[in-house]
C-alpha cells in the first residue's frame, strides 16, 4: 500500500506539473488524476494536497470521466514505419533490416505477460536489456528505445507491464497511469523477475549479462528491480523516484542514475539516495543534465532536448558496455 501511495503522490505531482508547463491540456490533468484518484471529488482533495489549489477544479460531483480505448492505428504496408512524432536522430524505425523485432509473450506464474523485443538481426548471442516504459505504458516510443539497443548489439525487452489488463493499448491513455500504479509496484518487479528467467531460456541471449533501463514511472521500477535481481549487471534508472532506502543495500548491479537539472521534484529525494548508496557501498554514478527538465529523453515530448538526450543515450551505453 505504501508503495501505491508512493507512485500516486508521484503521479499526481507530475500531471500538475506537467499542466503548469503547458505540455498537456486543463482536461487531461483532471482526467488522469481522477482515473489515478477514482473520481472527482477524490481528485480535487488529493490535487490540492500537493499545491494545486490555483487550478479551477470541476465540481466533486461531476461525473468520473468515461474511458474510451485509442483508435486502432492502421499497419503501415510493409517497409520502415518511422515513429510518429520521433525527433532523435537515434530513433530506429520498425522494420529495419539490421534489427529482429515482434511482441513476444512469456508466463509469470498463470499470468501471461506481453512485451515487445528486439534484437540484431545479425546471428550471434548477445547481452540482454530490459526496458521499463514511462507511466504511459508500452508505446511506439518504448519500442524504438528496444529497437536502438537492438541497433547497438543487445537482445532487448520491453514489457507491457498492463498485459493483465489486456495491454496498454486497450486503454484509454489517461486510464494508464491509474491502472499501473494500482497494480502496485511489486507486481511490477516480479513481471520484471519473470523476464529475467524468460531470457535465459533464449539461445541467443547470454544470461550472464543482464541490464535494464527505464524511465520516469520506469525509473522508479527499475530502481525496485535492482534491489530484488542479485543477477542484474547494471541498471540505469532515469529519473525516477527512489526505492525504499532500508532495501539499498540489496542492490548488486552497477547502477548509474540519470536526472534532470531542472527536475527539482525528483532530485529533492537524490541526496538522500546518494547517502544510502554510499552507507550500502554500491557501485553507482549520479548523471544530472544541465538545462533541461523530466522527460528530456523522450523526442515524442515537448521536454525533448537533443544534445542532453544523446549524451544521456551515449553514457548509458557507455555503462552498460563496462558493467554487462
Amino acid at each position: 500500500m505504501k508503495e501505491i501511495q508512493t507512485f500516486r503522490k508521484y503521479l499526481i505531482e507530475e500531471f500538475y506539473e506537467d499542466y503548469r508547463e503547458g505540455e498537456i491540456s486543463r482536461r487531461t490533468c483532471i482526467r488522469r488524476v481522477a482515473f489515478l484518484t477514482g473520481s472527482m471529488a477524490a481528485a480535487a482533495t488529493a490535487m490540492t494536497a500537493v499545491g494545486c489549489a490555483p487550478l479551477e477544479l470541476p465540481a466533486a460531483t461531476e461525473p468520473m470521466p468515461t474511458a474510451t480505448p485509442p483508435a486502432e492505428e492502421e499497419a503501415a504496408a510493409g517497409g520502415l514505419m518511422p515513429v510518429e512524432g520521433a525527433q532523435s536522430p537515434l530513433s530506429v524505425p520498425e522494420g529495419d533490416p539490421d534489427v529482429i523485432s515482434g511482441m513476444v509473450t512469456f508466463m509469470n506464474g498463470s499470468d501471461e505477460i506481453m512485451a515487445y523485443q528486439a534484437r540484431p538481426a545479425a546471428d550471434g548471442v548477445y547481452p540482454a536489456i530490459l526496458v521499463c516504459h514511462e507511466n504511459r505504458g508500452l508505446n511506439p516510443h518504448i519500442a524504438d528505445v528496444a529497437r536502438r539497443f537492438a541497433k547497438n548489439g543487445y537482445a532487448a525487452l520491453a514489457l507491457d507491464l498492463l498485459s493483465r489488463e489486456g495491454g496498454t493499448s486497450t486503454h484509454d491513455r489517461d486510464a494508464v497511469p491509474a491502472l499501473l500504479t494500482d497494480a502496485g509496484a511489486d507486481r511490477h518487479v516480479s513481471d520484471f523477475l519473470a523476464a529475467a528467467d524468460y531470457l535465459q531460456t533464449l539461445d541467443f541471449v547470454d544470461g550472464e549479462r543482464l541490464g535494464m533501463i527505464g524511465f520516469c514511472f520506469g525509473g522508479g521500477i527499475t530502481w525496485r528491480v535492482a534491489t530484488a535481481l542479485p543477477t542484474l549487471k547494471a541498471a540505469v534508472p532515469f529519473y525516477g523516484p527512489a526505492p525504499d532506502l532500508s532495501q539499498v543495500p540489496n542492490i548488486k548491479a552497477a547502477v548509474l542514475g540519470v536526472y534532470a537539472e531542472l527536475d527539482e521534484r525528483i532530485g529533492a529525494g537524490v541526496p538522500d539516495l546518494q547517502a544510502a548508496l554510499d552507507a550500502a557501498g554500491t557501485n553507482y554514478q549520479i548523471n544530472v543534465y544541465p538545462g533541461v527538465n523530466h522527460a528530456f529523453h523522450n523526442d515524442t515530448g515537448e521536454r525533448y532536448v537533443e544534445e542532453q538526450a544523446t549524451q544521456a543515450w551515449m553514457d548509458a551505453l557507455a555503462w552498460f558496455a563496462e558493467y554487462v
